[in-house]
């Protein structure tokens, strides 16, 4: 096996660890005596809900919102398409058919709330005196920012009737239970899809020292109401959450420690560094490329042959121009530049989703020639980092990964292996 197929066969072992019909079989609520109605949100919901249909025997009602093109057939679901990263009209109008769903219910039924990455851009629902182009801005701006996945969630939250635990307020007195695909940094069901149907403890005088702290640039309109009584989140102690449950089914850490084991049965060690790893996508690729640099030179931290693998969400603050990418393909470009030159280090980072950033790829494949080769095609790799078009090199040297929609989240995988130098 060559080691871009031996990658591979690692980000298959991670995605297939957050299968939605595996994460979702030992996970089930009891049966109610009422209705039992889901709502499906995210990029992975339309794979949830019909895993979940298949489990579930007994009726079911509810709706499904997921990303264009990530769509599934559902036997009894109807499933709804909308836009991500930036929401749209048909998002607007998938958020009222999910708040319709939970609407007029009794303490006898339950809410089955099917939640993965993607959801919060896809459920536009702006607050009172506001509108979609507001919502538009906003994630634009957050987007731009850099900002850590976490930051941008408890903003987002304060600007929205269906996030930070609005959806399950919605619908009570039904008891609602969320089955959360986590694709956040330490796994807080509250920050995936920002969490609408699981409130927490962030309030307004913290998401305004957020957004001071990071010189965040949100319109005045937007600003004034995150300012104003209007924005108050939920309390999660309220007794309106008392009866519900919130169970993380899967996440980026139990994907690793899949890869991990699969590595293991090929005889290569595969430590950890982290499911939960943040920051500006180049830096942490830097940081990634340094350490695989001392593995080939030095045997240290770990001794070859090895593969380093690691998760989380990095970010990536965009310029006035920006190109074609995402975050991994940043990551890589930062990587790609300490590792230039060594033989014997492959290297794949990939979103779990599938998609990564603005094109159809998940992510790519670098090694010690991949600026070389880059070189070879035309291409500065320092005018492509100042460019921002990591996307257009690794296409132009036939590195991309793409293995399409995934049908679950659970972040970035990042796989590094170094062996012996040739």
């Amino acid at each position: 096996m060559d080691d871009r197929a031996f990658l591979t066969e690692l980000f298959d072992a991670a995605v297939a660890a957050a299968d939605p019909m595996r994460a979702l079989a030992g996970a089930l609520p009891e049966k109610p005596a009422g209705r039992t109605v889901v709502v499906a949100l995210g990029k992975g919901a339309a794979q949830m809900a019909a895993a979940f249909e298949t489990l579930w025997d007994a009726p079911v009602e509810g709706v499904v919102v997921t990303r264009y093109g990530y769509a599934t057939d559902c036997r009894h679901l109807p499933v709804l398409e909308a836009s991500h990263p930036v929401p749209d009209a048909a998002g607007e109008k998938a958020a009222a058919a999910v708040m319709q769903a939970v609407s007029g219910l009794g303490p006898d039924d339950l809410v089955v709330a099917l939640v993965c990455g993607g959801g919060s851009a896809l459920l536009p629902a702006p607050p009172e005196g506001m509108t979609l182009k507001d919502e538009q801005a906003l994630n634009r701006a957050l987007l731009a920012s850099g900002a850590p996945i976490g930051v941008m969630n408890a903003i987002r939250k304060h600007v929205s009737r269906i996030k930070g635990g609005r959806l399950a307020a919605a619908a009570h007195p039904a008891r609602v239970v969320s089955l959360v695909v986590s694709d956040v940094p330490g796994d807080d069901p509250a920050q995936v899809a920002s969490g609408p149907t699981v409130p927490d403890s962030v309030g307004r005088d913290q998401v305004l020292a957020m957004i001071r702290n990071r010189n965040i640039k949100l319109p005045e309109n937007i600003m004034a109401h995150i300012s104003s009584d209007a924005s108050t989140a939920p309390d999660p102690r309220d007794e309106v959450y008392v009866r519900n449950e919130v169970r993380v089914v899967a996440s980026a850490r139990l994907s690793l420690e899949a890869a991990a084991k699969v590595a293991e049965a090929h005889g290569i060690a595969a430590p950890i560094l982290s499911d939960a790893i943040e920051g500006e996508a180049h830096v942490v690729g830097q940081v990634h490329g340094a350490i695989a640099r001392e593995i080939a030179r030095h045997d240290r931290p770990f001794a070859r042959p090895v593969v380093v693998l690691s998760g989380g969400e990095t970010s990536v603050t965009l310029t006035d121009t920006p190109g074609r990418g995402g975050r991994n393909t940043a990551f890589l470009m930062g990587l790609a530049g300490e590792i230039e030159g060594l033989s014997g280090v492959t290297v794949l980072a990939a979103d779990t989703d599938g998609i990564d950033g603005t094109e159809p790829n998940a992510g790519a494949f670098v090694d010690g020639g991949s600026f070389a080769r880059m070189r070879e095609a035309g291409l500065d790799p320092a005018d492509v980092i100042q460019r921002q078009d990591p996307w257009g090199a690794f296409d132009a040297v036939g590195d991309i990964f793409a293995p399409g929609p995934t049908g679950t989240n659970v972040n970035d995988f990042r796989a590094m292996l170094i062996k012996a130098q040739s």
